[in-house]
């Protein structure tokens, strides 16, 4: 049976708004990342959802719970589903992380993992896509939201797509805040090709240019 799972990066935080890397760091969310939040789950009021998961940091916990609260559902806070910890970087802008780290921001342009002190993106991408296919047997043949961050949900579009993680760094930037995508899990496995009648016309379009994108040569990371 086939889950359909809907990502959403959660809103604006106040780290996002400065350009600093967060990794693990818990930071809330801005009043635009509320509003972000908000017209999500206006984005949301018309798709019935079966369940509502998220990151257990703040700001994707608080997006997760301003949908939920127009659903009638709770949020289930899942560890798994965090951003990639970015180690010493956290709280670094691009220019202090590359003057500080010049061989290092090099290398995470080329894309690699420039901190060395972090989680690698393989750790991000195994954790993040076992949690996503728990949450696939709990719900065989439903439709879940899960709020998660630009690095993760990149990491489970790699996995559905059978794109080594690095090469789609290369290929696609992360989501911007509160952006919708999907992805479903079908005997265990994430894949792009879900069913068109269990989205809606723009998901269809942008799974259409996920997999367009794949086959495109990779650039500079971002």
């Amino acid at each position: 049976m086939l889950t359909t799972i809907l990502l959403a990066r959660h809103g604006e935080s106040d780290w996002n708004r400065a350009g600093r890397w967060q990794g693990h760091a818990d930071r809330p969310l801005t009043d635009l990342g509320r509003e972000q939040a908000r017209a999500l789950a206006a984005r949301l009021a018309e798709i019935d959802l079966d369940a509502i998961y998220s990151s257990d940091l703040e700001r994707a916990r608080n997006t997760a719970e301003l949908v939920a609260a127009t659903k009638g559902l709770a949020v289930t806070a899942v560890p798994e589903l965090r951003e990639v910890d970015v180690g010493s970087w956290s709280g670094l802008t691009r220019a202090e992380a590359e003057q500080r780290f010049p061989d290092e921001f090099a290398r995470w342009l080329a894309g690699r993992e420039g901190w060395t002190d972090g989680e690698t993106y393989e750790q991000l991408g195994d954790r993040i896509v076992r949690a996503l296919r728990r949450i696939g047997d709990d719900h065989p043949a439903g439709r879940v939201l899960v709020v998660a961050h630009g690095g993760s949900i990149r990491a489970v579009h790699a996995a559905a797509l059978g794109v080594d993680v690095h090469t789609y760094r290369r290929i696609q930037r992360v989501e911007p805040n509160a952006t919708l995508s999907a992805v479903c899990v079908e005997e265990g496995r994430l894949t792009e090709l879900c069913r068109a009648e269990d989205l809606d016309e723009f998901l269809v379009r942008d799974q259409e240019r996920r997999r367009a994108a794949a086959t495109r040569p990779p650039s500079p990371a971002g």
